[in-house]
């Protein structure tokens, strides 16, 4: 175990990077298919039905390009501060040393909202799909190793689910193993940068279908406000009209605790940055050297947010993707924000991206929120019975409502 980072909050690279024992996910499991339906046939009289054939999970591979990849790495490296796309944290080991930060003690994000929405799953379906017809299909994004998803499928049993997810290594297997798990419900896995996706890819599941948002985990935080109200925007034109959002939101609190959530005793979060550096080594032909870097995450009250950074320890020049980079001692490479929200500022935010929010559910401790958006030109966001002069009047519906 690596001590806890000193007064700035910094720490160096670990010489292994720690690898935690993790708990079992959703990723686990060779299970790689779904019961068909049975299509009305009954077991003959005094006999055992056969069981109908297997239906694998399907996956749709769209990662950015290799060249994609490099203009994307250059532009963040030229911008002052530079600062590289959050997705890119997500290789292989970078999907599982995530996992692990979301086991820290310090970093209880993971566990409310997986609790919240255990707790609250059948109202949550109710809501998400009141008044929606025919059944919707469900899209997840950024859904990782899918381990959120599970109660809301069992609730809402939707006529298909969409992840997407930028980690191909992770999303087949969590895609095979909820497949298995939720046998009724056929699953699609798009691997991708949702969000710079600008339409669905052509399927039979998608056809004729409302479809129903789900972005849990307060991803959104992981850009900035521009970037945030645009990626709220792309969402609601990949969901389409009447679509609804169901989206998950972490909330200011005070800054030693989210500073601590993000410098982990373990040293996890460090490792999870560091292991960027080796990925920009490994694919884009670099020489970080990440004993030359340290690890900082601070909260930056002005920008109500988490600024994670790699700070480099000297003056120093270094080679990627063929062009050579300086680096001034001190000066950071920002590998991701995570901003908080208030409730009031996110439905500020969603309303100024064209979505009407209609409800939020929230932990005990009122630390995050599950805000439930509609489309807000869009007369099916009615359906749940609220009209607009009553959810202005009341932002925030009672923690419990029934």
């Amino acid at each position: 175990m690596l001590p806890r980072p000193p007064a700035d909050r910094t720490v160096a690279e670990p010489s292994r990077p720690p690898k935690p024992a993790l708990e079992p996910t959703e990723r686990s499991g060779s299970g790689t298919a779904a019961l068909k339906a049975n299509d009305g046939a009954y077991p003959p009289a005094g006999g055992v039905a056969a069981l109908p054939a297997l239906q694998p999970a399907e996956l749709l591979d769209l990662h950015p390009a290799p060249s994609d990849l490099e203009r994307l790495v250059l532009e963040g490296m030229a911008r002052k501060p530079r600062q590289l796309p959050a997705w890119l944290l997500y290789d292989a080991e970078g999907s599982r040393l995530f996992e692990a930060i979301g086991q820290q003690p310090e970093y209880g994000l993971t566990r409310q909202e997986t609790a919240l929405l255990r707790e609250r799953a059948p109202e949550l379906a109710r809501s998400l799909a009141e008044g929606i017809t025919p059944t919707p299909v469900l899209v997840e994004f950024g859904a990782g190793n899918l381990s959120k998803v599970g109660p809301l499928l069992e609730a809402l049993q939707p006529a298909a689910y969409v992840a997407l997810d930028i980690s191909l290594d992770q999303l087949g297997p969590s895609c095979r193993a909820l497949q298995e798990r939720h046998p009724a419900v056929p699953v699609l896995g798009i691997c991708c940068d949702y969000a710079d996706l600008d339409q669905l890819p052509p399927h039979p599941l998608l056809e004729g279908r409302p479809r129903l948002g789900f972005y849990p985990g307060s991803s959104l935080g992981n850009f900035d406000l521009p970037q945030a109200r645009a990626l709220l925007s792309r969402f609601a034109r990949l969901l389409g009209p009447g679509s609804r959002l169901l989206i998950g939101i972490d909330q200011p609190k005070a800054p030693e605790r989210l500073e601590a959530a993000y410098n982990d005793a373990a040293g996890v979060s460090a490792a999870f940055a560091f292991n960027l550096l080796r990925r920009l080594n490994r694919e884009l032909a670099g020489d970080f050297d990440p004993a030359a870097f340290t690890y900082r995450a601070r909260w930056e009250a002005a920008a109500n947010r988490i600024a994670m950074a790699l700070v480099s320890c000297h003056s120093q020049t270094v080679t990627l993707a063929g062009r050579r980079w300086s680096f001034a001692a001190g000066e950071p490479l920002i590998t991701e924000y995570s901003a908080k929200y208030t409730p009031e500022s996110f439905q500020a935010l969603s309303a100024a991206s064209g979505w009407r929010a209609i409800r939020r559910w929230c932990d005990g401790a009122d630390d995050l929120s599950l805000h439930l958006l509609a489309q807000a030109d869009s007369e099916t966001s009615r359906a749940g019975g609220e009209t607009p002069t009553q959810h202005h009047a009341d932002p925030t519906p009672m923690r419990n409502a029934p």
